[in-house]
């Protein structure tokens, strides 16, 4: 009947019924000194603040520490990116010398020919990167511009911070305009027009508007695809 009452309780209940055992000197001075001692171990821990796991460690501490070792911290402005998989890459059709994920690279060849329709001719400039082609344009231009590390972060992001690592991001110029390729002017141009109205209808955006939160110089010529679930997670998630 009394199954549902834990084994401990059962007992103790049993030997309530049984007349109080009588305590010899020894035992009663054994037992005061073990509460006795009890209570100082617990005035140690718990009296002066400790911690158990680690006394000298605060918690303000643990949670320094696990931001320090936050692995999607970002560098001179710049937020980490991984490198596609190369069998996800298709080189572009209209610019064989371009590579671009697969769904963008069906996105911007799409882009492209809606352009020509109507008189505009858009220009894939640069696509995927390695991490090889990032630290040539990172760390070799900035030695020979003499640039320092910040200065040249504001123009090119170090290796592994690249959005084109990820083969969603691409540079496009204008084809009447060759000048204004990877130049501020290149927003003066129809074809920057064009995009400004229609990007967004082939899931592409600008990368690095003016103002932008990054801190990153302004591009109007980078623009990078965000038509699926994983490109939008890839530039939107946790950030």
């Amino acid at each position: 009947m009394h199954n549902d009452i834990p084994e401990a309780r059962r007992q103790a209940s049993s030997s309530s019924r049984r007349s109080a055992p009588k305590f010899s000197p020894l035992l009663l001075s054994i037992v005061v000194g073990g509460i006795l001692g009890f209570l100082g171990l617990g005035w140690l821990i718990f009296g002066r603040g400790g911690n158990v796991a680690s006394p000298s460690t605060s918690d303000s501490e643990v949670v320094t520490s696990s931001a320090n070792g936050n692995v999607n911290s970002e560098l001179l402005g710049h937020l980490p990116y991984d490198v596609v998989d190369s069998s996800d890459l298709d080189a572009l059709k209209t610019f064989p010398g371009v590579q671009l994920h697969y769904s963008a690279a069906a996105s911007f060849e799409d882009m492209v020919d809606a352009a020509r329709a109507e008189g505009i001719y858009l220009v894939a400039l640069s696509g995927f990167r390695s991490l090889e082609d990032q630290e040539y344009l990172f760390f070799k231009v900035k030695e020979e511009r003499n640039q320092g590390a910040a200065q040249r972060a504001e123009v090119s992001a170090p290796p592994g911070h690249s959005e084109h690592h990820t083969g969603f991001a691409v540079d496009i110029g204008d084809e009447d305009s060759p000048e204004t390729h990877v130049e501020v002017s290149f927003e003066d141009t129809p074809a920057f027009e064009w995009l400004e109205q229609n990007a967004a209808r082939f899931s592409f955006e600008l990368s690095f508007p003016e103002g932008n939160k990054q801190g990153v110089s302004y591009e109007p010529w980078h623009w990078r695809f965000v038509g699926n679930q994983e490109s939008l997670e890839t530039f939107y998630k946790g950030r």
